[in-house]
């Protein structure tokens, strides 16, 4: 079996991002090869326009759909998260580092289970301020969107490209509210 193939295998079966040392120590191949077949595979899929793309985000590289075709899949597939949770996730990731009681005016008294999932499935984490919690996204949370950078400037920018294909997946809902707007 082709060298490339094996990687391209291993990122499609895989459920969470690889880091080159964990395709090396699982298909036996060395750095040399893993790399180059990573840095091959990007730019196949690249150059021919495919749906399929290869995203890095903290040295891991993952397989995953181009955020342009994402608005096709709800008609195939089921969302991995709510609609309300990912409302709640965008206004987190757009205005952060947000209070919860902030969030909470703005997108009602549902934020609290919604921040409750979004630390469960790791993609918020919260540090406490006074009587209450300041909310941010983690690496994971870019790892999982593939969005490069974990730093507020990447993630306000992707939700900004990407705005037009949230409204459509979101049923028309406006851009991630801003808690700070609160009266």
């Amino acid at each position: 079996m082709e060298d490339k193939t094996m990687v391209e295998a291993a990122l499609f079966a895989a459920t969470a991002p690889l880091k080159v040392e964990d395709i090396v120590s699982r298909t036996g191949l060395d750095e040399a090869s893993v790399r180059y077949a990573l840095k091959d595979l990007r730019m196949e899929y690249d150059f021919r326009g495919s749906a399929i793309m290869i995203s890095v985000a903290g040295g891991a590289y993952r397989m995953m759909l181009r955020p342009d075709c994402q608005k096709f899949t709800g008609v195939f597939a089921r969302p991995e998260m709510p609609g309300g949770v990912m409302r709640t996730l965008s206004t987190i990731a757009y205005n952060q580092p947000v209070l919860q009681s902030k969030l909470v005016k703005v997108r009602g008294p549902r934020a609290y289970e919604d921040v409750h999932i979004l630390r469960d499935m790791g993609l918020v984490s919260a540090r406490s301020v006074g009587q209450t919690v300041e909310l941010s996204t983690t690496p994971k949370f870019a790892e999982q969107f593939g969005i490069g950078s974990n730093s507020k400037a990447a993630i306000r920018k992707w939700i900004e490209d990407n705005a037009a294909n949230m409204r459509q997946a979101d049923g028309g809902e406006s851009a991630p509210q801003d808690p700070n707007d609160v009266q």
